[in-house]
């Protein structure tokens, strides 16, 4: 029997916990341990049901077309609880000068589809628009060496483009900056379309055709009851006594073809370990032992976040934009990052009488809002609402989360630091890695990258596969 320590308890390792259970039932003579240093699993996965409202504290879906979350959705019996959001009324808005301005029709990320529709909106100026239209003559071609998204941006759509679209949408996603963030460990399907094709905006339209016999999935994809539902199937699903939560993992050593994890006092052995832990932790856990790895790790940043959640009558409902919500650009000089309109963006998440808001702050620009009071974060979240939306109603309901470290940050040169590790870790016998800190930040990619954990120590353990689900 071989058995697998998991050190984190987040969507990563819970995943890798699965994946390993469904082998043990399958017949293959493995088991687990998870180690999990607080009392919740799921990590950022929290969700609170609030006067018929459906709040979430960490992520509230996941991309549709990352399909392993909805497939690990549906091997947990979930599938009759996934829903699709409501694509129809997916509008999103961006603070320029103090207004809402709505992003025109056909805009994919930050690549316009339909000239007339940007060359008719205000969100961008004449010079911008003159730009846009001349990126449709752009030539096949890619950059020799990674560069920041801003500067990919730039050589397409001009500094404009970067401001009000681009470091928005990525500061709202990954907490992170335009000027900083690698394009090809962010956005590789653009690079991709600029060797093809030059034009975004004609490779884009490309991509469409070639799909318009498929029917076009929603964008975002979550759960009925909320991304909670997913963390306690999953719970449900493991061996309770397999489970270590509150137990804190405070070192791990490499030894005699296997690893001894010690945690609470207590020192146990096994086959193979995966570290399912933000990659600053997992180097203090191997700086000892691994100092090269442990190095690589540590390069990687994270950022916090903080989420404020609130709950408003239907007074309110009638009286905010339609749409998902808007993005705040950095040179509107705003704390607030982002804001979603949750009743419109998924079916059931707040009853007719009550509008459910949830605002983003922090992130690489704002790491110092973890630090004040939640009192403080409201007043100052409530002021910004006042001021962007005219909102001076007092809300039902509050709530303030806040996450530290939790975002991690591909910043150029990310994809060969992965390179690094993978081929540092492949010299350490047993030993996996997984979470958001090395190829996706989504839940999705935290399904796979447990899953692609699992898999791994199963390998190196001399174990026959008996089940895949990350191909």
């Amino acid at each position: 029997m071989k058995r697998i320590a998991i050190i984190g308890g987040g969507i990563s390792g819970l995943s890798a916990a699965f994946a390993l259970e469904e082998h043990r039932r399958a017949g293959i003579p493995v088991q687990y341990v998870l180690y999990e240093a607080s009392p919740h699993l799921g990590g950022v996965v929290v969700t609170e049901q609030v006067q018929g409202c459906v709040v979430e504290a960490g992520p509230d879906s996941f991309l549709t077309e990352k399909r392993w979350a909805a497939d690990l959705c549906r091997r947990l019996g979930l599938g009759d609880q996934l829903i699709g959001s409501n694509d129809s009324a997916r509008k999103t808005y961006i603070l320029i000068n103090g207004r809402l301005v709505g992003i025109p029709d056909g805009l994919t990320f930050m690549v316009p589809t339909r000239l007339v529709a940007t060359a008719l909106s205000p969100l961008f100026s004449l010079r911008t628009k003159m730009r846009i239209a001349g990126e449709w003559l752009r030539r096949p071609g890619e950059a020799s060496t990674d560069e920041t998204v801003a500067a990919f941006v730039e050589r397409h759509y001009g500094p404009e483009m970067v401001e009000r679209l681009a470091d928005p949408l990525l500061a709202g996603v990954y907490g992170g900056d335009a000027s900083c963030l690698s394009m090809r460990a962010v956005l590789p399907r653009f690079v991709e379309m600029e060797h093809k094709h030059g034009s975004l905006g004609r490779a884009i339209l490309a991509a469409r055709k070639s799909s318009q016999s498929s029917p076009v999935p929603p964008l975002f994809t979550s759960l009925k009851g909320g991304m909670q539902k997913m963390v306690d199937t999953l719970v449900a699903n493991l061996d309770s006594s397999s489970l270590r939560r509150s137990l804190a993992v405070g070192k791990i050593q490499s030894e005699n073809s296997g690893w001894t994890v010690s945690a609470g006092g207590q020192a146990d052995r096994y086959d193979g370990a995966i570290l399912a832990v933000p990659a600053a932790t997992a180097s203090k856990l191997l700086c000892s032992q691994q100092p090269d790895l442990a190095s690589e790790l540590r390069g990687i940043q994270y950022t916090s976040s903080a989420t404020v959640a609130m709950i408003y009558d239907q007074d309110v409902r009638q009286s905010l934009p339609r749409g998902f919500g808007f993005l705040v650009p950095r040179s509107e000089g705003k704390r607030m990052l982002a804001c979603t309109f949750v009743h419109n963006k998924f079916p059931n998440r707040a009853p007719d009488g009550r509008a459910l808001i949830r605002c983003f702050l922090g992130g690489s620009r704002d790491e110092p809002i973890l630090e004040l009071a939640d009192d403080e974060i409201l007043r100052l979240v409530r002021e910004e609402l006042r001021l962007i939306l005219r909102l001076t109603s007092e809300p039902l309901f509050t709530r303030v989360y806040k996450w530290r470290g939790v975002m991690a940050q591909y910043n150029v040169g990310h994809l060969e630091r992965l390179e690094r590790v993978e081929r540092l870790r492949r010299q350490v016998p047993g030993l996996s890695l997984a979470g958001n800190g090395y190829r996706g930040i989504g839940v999705s990619d935290c399904v796979r990258s447990g899953q692609e954990a699992a898999e791994q120590v199963v390998a190196n353990a001399g174990l026959a596969p008996a089940l895949r689900h990350t191909d």
